[in-house]
C-alpha cells in the first residue's frame, strides 16, 4: 500500500480527468520487485494506491490487471471519526491482502 495526497487526486490530461499514471507505474515496480524477492515460493502480489479523498466530484475507486498483478487505486475519507477510517481501511485489506484484522482495544 501507498498512500499519496494531493490537492486533486487525479490529473487532466487532454481535457479528461485520469488517474496519475506515475503513480500507477511506481505501484507497478513495486510489485513487480515483489515478484522477484518471492519467486522461489507460492505468492499472490497486488498493490494498492490510497489517496486522502478530496473535494473532487469524481474519486479514484478502479483496479488495474497489469502483467497478472491486481493494483487498486481507492481514496480514504478522512474527515470522519476514527471508527469510520477503520473501516475502510479494513475493507481495503481484506479485498486486496485477504487478511484477518485483529481487534483494537475491543473494537
Amino acid at each position: 500500500i501507498d498512500a499519496k495526497y494531493y490537492n486533486e487526486s487525479t490529473q487532466e490530461q487532454f481535457g479528461v480527468r485520469k488517474n496519475r499514471s506515475d503513480n500507477l507505474y511506481q505501484m507497478f515496480t513495486y510489485v513487480k520487485n515483489k515478484e522477484i524477492e518471492l519467486a522461489k515460493q507460492q505468492h499472490q502480489v497486488s498493490g494498492l494506491l490510497l489517496y486522502a479523498k478530496t473535494d473532487e466530484k469524481i474519486q479514484p475507486n478502479q483496479t488495474y490487471h497489469m502483467s497478472g498483478n491486481a493494483i487498486g487505486v481507492r481514496t480514504l475519507d478522512l474527515d470522519c471519526d476514527f471508527q469510520k477510517i477503520r473501516e475502510q481501511l479494513v475493507a481495503y485489506v481484506h479485498e486486496y491482502l485477504d487478511a484477518e484484522i485483529k481487534p483494537v482495544d475491543g473494537q
